[in-house]
């Protein structure tokens, strides 16, 4: 098991019982103590737990959470490459695409530099500042939407729906805070699930991108069913049940493998 799957299961079970003991997580995972005081030593600083005599507790569970852009950019960082790498071979030259907000989004727009002609329609002010660097040399344009910064570097607010409202793009490539069964696709930001919608409106296509983290966590406020998917990507670490859920509710599920070192290309399902 990769260390992301182990980081993985390991908050899916903090997060099914509040807590656990490192012991209980050595006979789970079949790995030594060191390596689960490892794993938990990664999770804590991307504060995602606090460490524990003998385990380790969920941080904060509360769903009004809204955590900064740099302690989400640091978790499951091979998944993410291997759903943004994925990804961008849905995109055409030539076309107009919009990216949401968020990690995975940031680590597409790394990905799509080398595109040409792409029309960027963007409510992140980290997604533009890597866009913009690259816009000259790739041919294209990068609009920003304006609005309110939220901690995890999203425009959002009247002004951003309202701009974004009046747009028409090919593909949205879009990210969240969680997914799940019954409450879909959330976000812990009211104002960010607005401009989200907006966003959906927007597009002819909804590609949404999330690693297998984000199964089971519900934010404050949704943004739309899970079938709102017409393509939805994410990594091999779905637990199974999750998997059928998705594959009956999404237009299409793309799952990637998510290696250590490098993202690989997965097959579509």
């Amino acid at each position: 098991m990769l260390a992301s799957q182990r980081q993985a299961r390991i908050v899916e079970e903090i997060r099914r019982g509040g807590g656990v003991r490192v012991s209980d997580l050595t006979d789970l995972l079949g790995v030594s103590d060191m390596t689960v005081r490892r794993d938990l030593e990664v999770l804590a600083r991307a504060g995602v737990l606090h460490k524990v005599h003998g385990g380790a507790v969920l941080a904060n569970s509360r769903r009004t959470d809204e955590p900064g852009f740099a302690v989400k950019s640091a978790l499951q960082q091979p998944a993410k490459e291997a759903i943004a790498a994925r990804a961008a071979e849905l995109i055409t030259p030539g076309t107009a695409i919009a990216l949401s907000a968020g990690t995975t989004t940031w680590t597409l727009a790394r990905h799509i530099t080398a595109i040409p002609e792409l029309t960027v329609v963007t409510n992140s002010t980290t997604v533009a500042d890597i866009l913009e660097a690259q816009a000259p040399r790739a041919g294209f344009t990068v609009i920003l939407t304006g609005g309110v910064r939220t901690p995890s570097a999203a425009l959002v607010g009247p002004v951003a729906d309202q701009s974004i409202a009046s747009l028409h793009v090919d593909q949205l490539f879009i990210g969240m805070h969680g997914m799940d069964a019954i409450a879909g696709l959330t976000t812990p930001n009211l104002a960010e699930a607005q401009t989200n919608r907006a966003l959906i409106g927007s597009a002819r296509e909804v590609v949404v991108l999330a690693d297998s983290t984000k199964w089971g966590i519900v934010g404050l406020a949704d943004f739309g069913p899970l079938s709102t998917a017409d393509v939805l990507i994410t990594d091999n670490g779905l637990p199974p049940a999750a998997h059928d859920i998705l594959a009956e509710s999404v237009g299409e599920l793309i799952v990637v493998d998510a290696p250590a070192d490098h993202p690989a290309v997965g097959d579509r399902t």
